[in-house]
């Protein structure tokens, strides 16, 4: 006899494409997706992680992307069977120096590539995703919680629920909505923190209100509730354990 509780079927038959895929947030997005019954397009600029990861996650289809690459970008678009019914985007890195040690061009290139990411993503993803369909994106906290060598990643997370809002207006009836995360056990955050990953860990699960470390499952739990929740467009969705509560 099956035990446990049975997952949801409500996205039965919808197309999900993921963008940043191959781990973290992307990868549980994917997973989550296929438990609930929808068929995922999976992307990412790894191509072997990627496949590994289309293999498991069971994907319709997989394809290595640069999402930055603006041409490669519509290319990957167009060259989709037919419209889909969600885009997620987890895709962009974090970008930390101290004013002192900043490379300004390389600010500016990292910053111009992020935001033409986003742009393209809601140009070309837009395009071919159903009315009444949705379009997440994955953000940060970090524009509310200033930090030393964070100015440039603050400054682009902050701008992005605003972008949010004007994509939704835009876009409609396509909704768009942001998940804006605080820290997340990734490996991303195991590659950027290294030896100090068990400290932050540790510090987190004592002073979060919910004494515990958020997980990519968490980010990716909100993911879907935006793409079912029909009467949310244009907000942004913090999941951080109650983090910007907490004095710095």
């Amino acid at each position: 006899m099956a035990t446990g509780t049975p997952y949801p079927q409500d996205l039965a038959d919808q197309s999900v494409v993921v963008i940043g895929a191959s781990s973290g947030i992307g990868l549980a997005t994917a997973r989550q997706v296929r438990r609930r019954g929808g068929r995922v397009v999976m992307a990412g600029r790894d191509p072997q992680r990627l496949e590994r990861a289309a293999e498991e996650v069971g994907a319709e289809r997989s394809a290595p992307l640069d999402a930055a690459d603006t041409g490669r970008l519509r290319e990957f678009f167009g060259a989709l069977p037919g419209p889909v019914d969600h885009v997620v985007s987890t895709a962009g890195s974090p970008f930390y120096a101290t004013l002192a040690d900043l490379d300004v061009d390389e600010a500016r290139s990292h910053v111009g590539e992020r935001l033409a990411l986003t742009l393209g993503i809601a140009k070309y993803g837009g395009a071919v995703t159903r009315d009444g369909g949705t379009l997440v994106f994955v953000g940060g906290t970090g524009g509310r919680r200033p930090g030393i060598g964070t100015s440039v990643t603050s400054a682009l997370t902050a701008a992005l629920p605003a972008l949010t809002a004007s994509l939704a207006v835009e876009l409609a009836p396509v909704r768009v909505n942001l998940v804006a995360p605080g820290f997340v056990d990734t490996p991303l955050s195991a590659s950027l923190l290294g030896d100090r990953l068990e400290e932050r860990r540790e510090r987190l699960r004592a002073t979060l209100p919910i004494r515990r470390v958020v997980g990519p499952d968490d980010v990716a739990a909100v993911i879907l509730h935006l793409m079912v929740n029909e009467a949310v467009t244009g907000a942004t969705y913090d999941v951080d354990g109650g983090q910007q509560l907490v004095p710095p």
